[in-house]
This record gives C-alpha cells, sequence and structure tokens, in this order.
C-alpha cells in the first residue's frame, strides 16, 4: 500500500516569489566585451611604449676580430652631425672616412633617416651604434667589390679585420642582414 500514500499539501505547492528569487544569470556577452577591450587597451600600450616587442630576439654582442696583417686603417669614428662629416658613421651600413663616403657593400641594415616604423628606428639606431663601436675596435681594411662606387656615388666596400667582414657580425647579431641586391623591409 505504497502506492496509496497521501502527499503533503506542501508538495505540489509553488514557491513564493518573495522568498525564493529567481536566479539570474549572468551576462558572459558583456563581460567577454570588457575583457577583451582590456586586453586590447593593454597590448595597444605595451606596444606604443616597447616597439620591439614582436622582434626577434637578437643574439649577444660577437667579439671584434683581432687584426691581421692587411688591417692598416684606423680611425676614431662618431656620429655624423651637422655638414661637417670626416670620420663619422650615418647609420648602421655607411660611414665617412677621410672625407669620402663608405657603404658597406656585404650588408643592408634598417634604416634611421626614413624608417617606415618604430622598430626599424630602434634597430637602425642600435646598428649605427654598434657599427661604430666596431669600427673603433681597431684597425680594419676595407676590400673592393666589382663594382667601386652606388648610385649614390658611394663607394663600395667590405669593411674587414683580421680576414673577417664587420658586416658579417651586424648580421650574426641581428643588426643587419646579408645584402639581396635590394634593399628589404624591416617592419
Amino acid at each position: 500500500m505504497m502506492g496509496n500514500r497521501r502527499q503533503s499539501r506542501y508538495a505540489k505547492r509553488k514557491p513564493d516569489i518573495a522568498f525564493w528569487p529567481e536566479k539570474r544569470r549572468p551576462n558572459y556577452g558583456a563581460w567577454m566585451v570588457v575583457a577583451a577591450s582590456a586586453v586590447l587597451i593593454v597590448l595597444g600600450l605595451w606596444l606604443r611604449f616597447d616597439p620591439g616587442l614582436f622582434s626577434p630576439a637578437r643574439p649577444e654582442q660577437v667579439a671584434s676580430p683581432a687584426p691581421g696583417p692587411a688591417d692598416d686603417l684606423r680611425q676614431q669614428f662618431v656620429m655624423c652631425d651637422g655638414p661637417a662629416r670626416t670620420n663619422c658613421v650615418v647609420d648602421g651600413d655607411t660611414f665617412w672616412m677621410d672625407g669620402d663616403k663608405i657603404r658597406i657593400a656585404d650588408i643592408n641594415t634598417p634604416e634611421t633617416s626614413t624608417p617606415e616604423c618604430d622598430a626599424e628606428l630602434a634597430l637602425g639606431e642600435q646598428a649605427t651604434l654598434r657599427l661604430q663601436e666596431l669600427l673603433n675596435a681597431g684597425p680594419f681594411s676595407l676590400a673592393r667589390i666589382d663594382r667601386d662606387t652606388d648610385m649614390y656615388g658611394r663607394k663600395l666596400r667590405i669593411v674587414e679585420r683580421g680576414g673577417t667582414s664587420l658586416g658579417m657580425i651586424l648580421v650574426r647579431e641581428g643588426l643587419a642582414e646579408e645584402w639581396q641586391g635590394h634593399r628589404s623591409g624591416w617592419c
């Protein structure tokens, strides 16, 4: 006789709204929009103040090679500034020496005078400073290539110390690329 059991008069009664409020579902869509907006704002600020965020990590500096018997040029180079350009560095692949403008023939570095983005400017400035360090680190030699000058009248030379190209040091450090016959983008 279990089936004839009488149910309590409260069993079928619905709860009173005042005592049992209906559960509200959180609006996940609105929270997702707020979270995504916050992430984009933080990322935008980060990129604004750290343009090298997504640039590949560069290896440590390569030691400057020891001078060889053919290394007979030695100058003290400064950064080029103003009209007097005797012994100074223009950018990562161009410098003046004894009144001659020399373009390092085996590399291409980021532009500092007309960069396409902040990352190119930052990398170009690093390449310029590193070239100055390498040129001032000791005697070097200038090797000719098949052409004497480029279309801008700059002398095309490979800068070497101890038979090692200083341009290739910049390539190994991630501050330059090997010359491909044309300039590439850095952005």
